[in-house]
């Protein structure tokens, strides 16, 4: 699961590249590295229903449940390009 999870955030990252750096981390505790302020995600992620906490620097980490399906991953990454279409605008 987390290395499903890390290529779909991954082709959010390639999509992104104004906003994102790279993925960071391993299983299912995974971390965006940002170019923009870990304040200014977490805000556009909220607004689009998913949560992220900022951890350290200019990362945003993400904590799937254990039991997250590719369903769950999938719409987890929808919802991370909207907040970057937000930040991007």
């Amino acid at each position: 699961k987390g290395l499903l999870f890390k290529q779909k955030l991954a082709s959010v990252v390639d999509g992104h590249p104004n906003v994102f750096e790279l993925v960071r981390g391993e299983g299912l505790l995974l971390g965006l590295q940002l170019k923009c302020s870990p304040q200014d995600m977490v805000a556009a992620s909220f607004a689009e229903k998913l949560l992220c906490v900022p951890a350290g620097g200019n990362v945003v980490r993400l904590l799937p449940p254990l039991i997250a399906t590719e369903k769950d991953f999938d719409a987890a990454v929808m919802a991370l390009e909207r907040a970057a279409a937000r930040i991007e605008t």
